[in-house]
């Protein structure tokens, strides 16, 4: 499984292409890239993402999940059965996205990377407790809409997904001012 580590720090480049700097705005000239730190919260804070994946013929196939930011990887989970497993089984790499839907405010993020599938026991039970701190009563409440997730993971009626990134965008508006960042990851290899 990929081990990403809280310590490991990406190089960041703000693309000025496609940032205010190129299109002069009242705080265009103060854009700078935005930090890691500041993703990592908002992967934290996030509920929905959308993973796209790639079908054996090459079409995408692209649908929202629920995830947690651990120890510096995103980990997701589907069924056994559902195309996304089947389209990981045969290419594992993914990209996941979130953000808001306003043109004036938020961040959005792509995280890429290599879906691996998560088999160790200890890990699960690290990601149950991630899946549970960040999603409360949807996940521990027996009226929670995913309720009962964790004996799923255990007992191996999903599979879960390890992403390390190996590269993440991250696309800033501020009232009108715009930024591109992206982060460049040196590692992303790790356990199974």
């Amino acid at each position: 499984m990929p081990t990403q580590g809280p310590a490991e720090q990406p190089t960041t480049e703000l693309d000025a292409r496609y940032s205010s700097a190129l299109h002069p705005r009242p705080g265009a000239a103060d854009v700078t890239a935005t930090e890691w730190a500041e993703a990592q919260r908002q992967l934290e804070a996030a509920e929905i993402f959308w993973v796209s994946t790639v079908r054996p013929d090459g079409r995408l196939h692209v649908t929202p999940v629920i995830a947690a930011w651990h120890d510096g990887v995103l980990y997701f989970s589907t069924g056994v059965g559902e195309q996304k497993a089947r389209n990981l089984a045969h290419d594992g790499h993914c990209a996941l996205t979130t953000g808001g839907n306003s043109l004036t405010e938020g961040l959005d993020l792509v995280v890429e990377g290599k879906a691996e599938q998560v088999a160790d026991p200890a890990v699960l039970e690290e990601v149950i407790a991630a899946y549970e701190a960040k999603y409360g009563p949807h996940i521990t409440s027996p009226e929670g809409t995913f309720h009962g997730i964790g004996d799923a993971f255990r007992k191996g009626d999903v599979v879960v997904f390890a992403v390390a990134p190996a590269t993440a965008y991250g696309f800033g508006r501020d009232d009108g001012v715009y930024t591109h960042t992206q982060w460049a990851f040196s590692g992303c290899g790790g356990r199974t």
